[in-house]
């Protein structure tokens, strides 16, 4: 498995990635909050927080929360310490970037509308399920999606293994992408949501190309960074 690292430090660009940071921490403090209590109470309140399918065809599910409720709880859930890192970690890597060209508050919708769509696809693709989906991965999905679009040859430091590469943004991004299309395609039966994943890809790359800044460019591969002139992204000269 291809670990990203970090790209360049999100701390150099003179507005910190506040949303980001604030989505990380809150993601971690739930976690460790229900890890707190045991695994017993962690798996009660999956199931009266994380998002259940059928729910949403009118099925009665005891104990749990409004059916639209938990499309948005669902994402600040958790199965393990390895589920929380793998999402925050992707999160902090190509987050900031995507924070800081829509800006704070656009990139705060951006990220849980990429969620909605994520949950969304999960629920069309089994209405009958009773399976929770838990977890931000496809919030995430919808980031490295724009990140994609925006930045696709930039160059992200990875661990394959235990050895650190440096290699462009769409071999990251695209070998996963193509690895949950493969999934979905042979029904893996690993509890790992599959379609969550790629309804956030998608719903990520629709809504980038819609709430994109005038002058940001799709799919630039120049080495320099686009840089904010009064309020519109430019390609450095």
């Amino acid at each position: 498995m291809v670990l990203p690292l970090w790209d360049h430090s999100p701390f150099k660009w003179p507005t910190p990635p506040y949303v980001m940071w604030s989505i990380v921490a809150i993601n971690f403090l739930i976690f460790f909050v229900q890890a707190a209590g045991g695994s017993d109470q962690m798996d009660q309140f999956d199931h009266f927080a994380g998002l259940i399918p059928a729910a949403f065809s009118g099925a009665s599910i005891p104990d749990t929360l409004p059916a639209p409720v938990t499309v948005i709880t669902s994402m600040f859930l958790h199965a393990n310490l390895m589920h929380v890192f793998g999402n925050m970690i992707f999160l902090f890597v190509f987050g900031d970037d995507i924070e800081e060209v829509l800006g704070h508050w656009r990139f705060l919708v951006f990220y849980l509308a990429c969620g909605v769509g994520a949950a969304a696809t999960f629920v069309l693709s089994d209405l009958s399920s009773t399976t929770e989906l838990i977890g931000a991965s496809g919030a995430v999905a919808g980031v490295i999606s724009a990140y994609l679009l925006f930045r696709p040859c930039a160059k992200v430091t990875c661990l394959l293994g235990l050895i650190p590469l440096r290699i462009r943004a769409y071999w990251v991004i695209g070998g996963w992408a193509i690895f949950q299309i493969l999934e979905v395609s042979s029904r893996a039966q690993d509890n790992v949501a599959y379609w969550a994943h790629i309804g956030g890809l998608i719903t990520g790359a629709v809504l980038f190309i819609v709430m994109r800044p005038a002058g940001v460019r799709l799919f630039d591969c120049t080495d320099s960074e686009p840089v904010l002139v009064s309020g519109r992204y430019e390609q450095p000269s």
